[in-house]
């Protein structure tokens, strides 16, 4: 996740949230991202307007230790925005801004982009506020994410990157299922020093498992 730069007629899918099954209906992505609504996130599109909460939350030491850069004032985040804007239209990049539900304010990014034509493989990372750590909000907002890669951008394989010494970020990708493959040695320069870094994995084939899982538990709880 640390390498990911900073810089149609409506139709239903299913995803799941820790709540239970949540109904997201979708649009041409490319034109505007769908909104998704889990049990405690609604993740959106980015606006010019995110950029001055995603400045104060996202550039904080504990947050950005682990990461790339961000950008250094509210105007970068600006520009970042125009950015993200322009790769969704050209169809290689998504960027969802992270709200809490029932507000409107952004306190993180999920991003996707591709990194085989036509998302057959792609990557994915996440930026979050430390005030939202630990509190259901990643794995609320990742499943939502996920979601949207398998059933809307047909991905195969999502991947995602975490140094060594991120024991957080490990943790949270391992929680979402997230499968790991491999150390990539060497593979992040962070304030001058190369860190290795942990590559993950989630197969189609694996999200839909485990979604048919959890929409099954989810039934019987209520059954009984």
């Amino acid at each position: 996740m640390e390498k990911i730069p900073y810089r149609l007629e409506p139709r239903a899918i299913s995803a799941t949230a820790p709540g239970g099954p949540v109904t997201v209906t979708t649009t041409d992505w490319k034109q505007g991202l769908p909104v998704l609504t889990g049990g405690q996130v609604t993740l959106r599109n980015l606006r010019p307007s995110d950029a001055a909460s995603l400045f104060a939350l996202l550039t904080t030491e504990e947050v950005t230790r682990f990461i790339s850069p961000p950008p250094t004032t509210v105007a970068g985040f600006e520009r970042f925005i125009e950015w993200a804007l322009r790769q969704r239209t050209s169809g290689s990049y998504a960027c969802f801004a992270v709200t809490l539900t029932g507000h409107d304010t952004a306190i993180g990014i999920f991003q996707v982009r591709e990194t085989e034509p036509g998302f057959g493989t792609a990557e994915w990372g996440f930026a979050l506020g430390s005030p939202s750590w630990g509190t259901g909000v990643f794995v609320d907002g990742a499943q939502l994410v996920q979601a949207f890669a398998f059933e809307t951008l047909h991905v195969h394989r999502l991947e995602a990157r975490a140094a060594v010494r991120n024991g957080r970020g490990n943790r949270a990708l391992q929680k979402v299922g997230a499968v790991q493959e491999g150390i990539l040695r060497k593979s992040f320069l962070r304030h001058g020093e190369y860190l290795d870094q942990v590559l993950y994995a989630i197969l189609d084939e694996d999200w839909r498992a485990s979604r048919d899982q959890r929409l099954e538990t989810s039934r019987l709880s209520r059954v009984h």
